[in-house]
């Protein structure tokens, strides 16, 4: 690839990147592998600093805004609570804000929250100035277009995407520029119980559908058992390192979507630098915003939509928490809710809730009579469809209280089944045995 010339001459040092910045701006950080860190480093170093408002998705890497003894400088607003955020959130000193993944971008643009500042990572300016937001779309492109100031860390190593990724490079205010690797996010181990949960899902995979999978134990058990599959899709807010076999083997060739036929659609991708390396100048791996690869509309046109999400609880309604346990904040509403409502309306998909049945070592049971208190409902009742243990699959569209009851105590751990019955029969006047 060709670059602008004399580009390079602009960079300045990362403290002086961040001297921009200024008491209660409010700021938007770049995520994922993208995470800006060594803006995030220098921004830290500053003493100045009051009540600057940071809004953000997952974030990797170390996070010094967010210790105790910058509370005053810095108020962290994820919009998904990562493992990093939970201990802040959970202590006060930064403020959990659930949202639709796919409505993000909108409070940028609509200037429901007025950015000052997008603090991004870019892959070096092209010939034609144009720069991109590598590995991660989500909301950041909205930001670089709706803040004031952009800030960034043009970093060599990050890859250079397609789709609705650009940034122009006379867009960026000042940067810094360095070569580091990315956040890697390599895929744990799968343990027996995952690989139960992925043997039953890969059955409800038809050839020709269109796949949502984020990362984990749970989607990597899945995606692994997917190699006698044939002409698959996907259409994905994210995706990680166990799809680019299925993408090399020809298992997923695109060829039956509706919405960006041929490509595979994600909006952000976290893994290994072998993904990143795979993503890098790949003209059929598209990235978008997160308000287009999670809109409900768009999902719903591609054929045999399944999409699979994790669930921290479910009740015998059918409840599905997904965001917190109890009033602990663990994570965020996300994409969950776009893909669930996306799959139901597809023509033959299939909208999946995966779960392992017990929590704690096997102490306690995720399918349960009632949620705990302050338990955040994610995916309704009214919207969920397919749920999925180690111990089978069962689907609650169109069920009563009662068949549903039945159903998910069916796939509970049998340590819990019969308390269960007893606790729901005492709840709802039923007789379940």
């Amino acid at each position: 690839m060709k670059r602008l010339p004399g580009w390079e001459q602009r960079a300045v040092s990362a403290s002086d990147v961040v001297a921009h910045l200024q008491s209660r701006h409010k700021v938007f950080v770049h995520g994922a592998a993208a995470t800006p860190t060594t803006l995030l480093d220098a921004m830290a170093q500053r003493t100045d600093l009051e009540g600057v408002e940071i809004f953000h998705l997952h974030l990797s890497g170390p996070c010094r805004f967010a210790e105790p003894a910058l509370r005053d400088a810095f108020i962290s607003n994820p919009l998904f609570t990562d493992a990093g955020m939970r201990r802040p959130v959970e202590e006060g000193r930064a403020f959990f804000v659930p949202v639709f993944l796919s409505d993000v971008p909108a409070l940028f643009s609509s200037r429901r929250i007025p950015l000052d500042v997008a603090m991004v990572s870019l892959s070096p300016p092209d010939e034609h100035g144009l720069c991109t937001l590598g590995t991660s779309i989500d909301a950041a492109k909205s930001a670089t277009e709706h803040a004031t100031i952009v800030l960034a860390e043009i970093n060599e190593q990050l890859p250079r995407t397609y789709g609705a990724t650009v940034v122009p490079f006379d867009r960026v205010t000042a940067f810094v520029h360095t070569d580091r690797p990315l956040h890697e996010a390599p895929a744990g181990p799968v343990g027996t119980v995952e690989n139960r949960i992925g043997e039953h899902i890969a059955r409800l995979v038809e050839n020709g559908s269109t796949l949502q999978m984020g990362i984990g134990a749970i989607p990597n058990a899945v995606l692994s058992r997917l190699g006698n599959k044939l002409e698959l899709g996907v259409h994905t807010e994210m995706f990680s390192d166990l799809l680019v076999p299925l993408i090399r083997n020809g298992v997923v060739t695109n060829r039956y979507k509706t919405i960006h036929r041929g490509r595979t659609v994600t909006s952000f991708v976290s893994g290994s630098r072998k993904l990143f390396d795979f993503v890098n100048e790949n003209q059929l791996v598209e990235f978008h915003p997160c308000d287009r690869t999670n809109d409900t509309a768009l999902i719903r046109q591609n054929p045999r939509v399944v999409a699979v999400n994790a669930a921290l609880e479910i009740d015998l309604t059918g409840q599905v928490c997904a965001d917190s346990i109890g009033h602990r904040i663990y994570s965020g509403i996300g994409g969950q809710m776009d893909f669930i409502r996306g799959a139901a309306l597809s023509e033959g998909g299939k909208a999946i809730i995966a779960l392992p049945s017990t929590a704690r070592g096997g102490q306690v049971s995720r399918i349960v009579s009632t949620l705990k208190p302050g338990a955040g409902v994610v995916t309704t009742r009214g919207h969920v469809q397919y749920v999925a243990t180690e111990f089978g699959v069962v689907d609650l569209h169109g069920l009563n209280l009662r068949k549903r009851a039945e159903a998910l105590i069916s796939i509970a751990h049998p340590d819990f089944r019969a308390e269960l019955r007893r606790e729901v029969n005492a709840l709802r006047h039923f007789d379940l045995g």
